[in-house]
């Protein structure tokens, strides 16, 4: 197959294919955050190019003084010239390469999939996964890819070749959506790569709880895999209770709190679309709905009105949207998060129980346990953190690429 961005296959993209070796030297001292394996550099870091390398195109990347760092891809267009697929001198970045750590990352996953039951998991999370601006999301027989660097971009045909090989019931969709690419000088992408996709919306199953996603119009990917393990430890607070569920998107911190024997569930969502497929979840699991009421509306609106209406709850979960996605957001980030805990902690019973996420990567988790502990002060409530939380296990860290944490959630006592 063709990709989609018109250039062929360049499975044979290897310095042995070339008589001149693209190469990056680095000015002097910036070679630091290389040798500690993170995958990242940066256009003010690069003295100079030898050789004229296409986008995305493998280059080696040496220090000033000459030793060998790293192979990357090379992205002239953004901030992040070249980022490195492997710090082996030895290995090269062709089909096999890319064979070798989509194996290594699906027998990394093996045991929590048997585990858990899942049939909707992240094969690959970028970076923490040894494969730079490349995430594949699998949702029972699609894979579906979110390509967001030139690099990944560059090698989207042997992705879909090696993807078809290891998973040949699957059919390959591409999400490269995201306004990220522009800035790698890249088009936003979707459609189908390989094989032919299911009706929507593809069923799922995690914990026991089936789940309907839509991979062609949802979210991210067509669903929030990272929240997996914090819907499960939400059911441990809701037996008996009271829940307001905001940001709910497709209900599924509210199956988990019906599942968990919740009173009551206010899901609350801006979307229709969103509330009709969290109606149709339910339904699937069989599950009473006739405790269960669905809101569409601004959440921040509606709380405001719940608090001037004296409404109360005993649990509520705040998972909203990602308030900032760059450096430049992030003070108006930080008023939006304290604002939207103040008013959910001043509708909490006594003893309720928050739970409060940022998926802003840029959000640092200590500020955003103190950014929640001074919206505590403002209400004029007192908390008490009883658990952190973080993404599931499938979506790893690198332990070179602190960036990889970008999930953050808090479990906190209120009274």
């Amino acid at each position: 197959m063709k990709s989609q961005s018109g250039h062929q296959d360049p499975v044979a993209d290897t310095p042995d294919r070339r008589i001149m070796v693209l190469k990056i030297k680095l000015r002097p001292g910036r070679e630091k955050s290389l040798l500690r394996h993170h995958p990242w550099v940066f256009s003010s870091g690069i003295h100079n190019i030898k050789g004229k390398p296409q986008m995305g195109e493998t280059v080696e990347v040496v220090a000033h003084d000459g030793r060998w760092l790293g192979r990357g891809s090379w992205s002239p267009e953004s901030q992040i010239q070249v980022r490195v697929w492997s710090f082996n001198r030895d290995e090269e970045i062709d089909r096999e390469f890319f064979k070798r750590r989509i194996v290594r990352a699906q027998k990394g996953r093996d045991a929590l999939i048997a585990e858990q039951g899942l049939t909707g998991y992240r094969l690959i999370a970028a970076e923490s996964d040894g494969l730079p601006g490349i995430t594949i999301d699998k949702y029972a027989n699609v894979l579906v890819c979110q390509l967001l660097s030139a690099g990944a971009d560059y090698w989207r045909d042997t992705l879909v070749s090696v993807l078809s090989e290891l998973y040949p019931d699957c059919a390959i969709y591409e999400r490269s959506d995201v306004e990220s690419r522009k800035k790698e000088g890249l088009e936003l992408v979707t459609g189908l790569l390989h094989g032919e996709l299911p009706a929507m919306p593809v069923v799922i199953e995690e914990n026991g709880i089936k789940i309907a996603v839509d991979v062609t119009k949802g979210h991210k990917t067509g669903f929030y895999l990272d929240q997996r393990d914090n819907r499960a430890m939400a059911a441990r607070f809701v037996k008996g209770k009271s829940v307001l569920n905001c940001f709910c998107y497709t209900g599924t911190f509210g199956l988990y709190a019906a599942k968990g024997g919740a009173a009551s569930i206010e899901n609350v969502d801006v979307s229709k679309l969103a509330l009709d497929t969290a109606k149709q979840n339910m339904a699937l699991n069989q599950l009473d709905d006739s405790h269960v009421h669905y809101h569409e509306a601004d959440v921040f609106k509606l709380l405001r009105q719940y608090r001037d209406e004296g409404r109360k709850f005993d649990v509520i979960v705040l998972d909203p949207p990602k308030f900032a996605d760059n450096k430049a957001q992030l003070n108006g980030a930080c008023r939006g998060y304290k604002d939207i805990n103040m008013i959910a902690m001043q509708l909490l019973q006594p003893g309720g129980t928050l739970l409060t996420f940022s998926c802003s990567g840029l959000m640092q988790a200590d500020l955003f346990q103190k950014i929640v502990a001074d919206a505590a002060l403002d209400a004029k409530r007192e908390l008490q953190f009883i658990e952190r939380l973080s993404q599931a296990s499938d979506h790893p860290i690198g332990g070179a690429f602190p960036e990889g944490f970008y999930l953050k959630g808090l479990v906190a006592r209120v009274w």
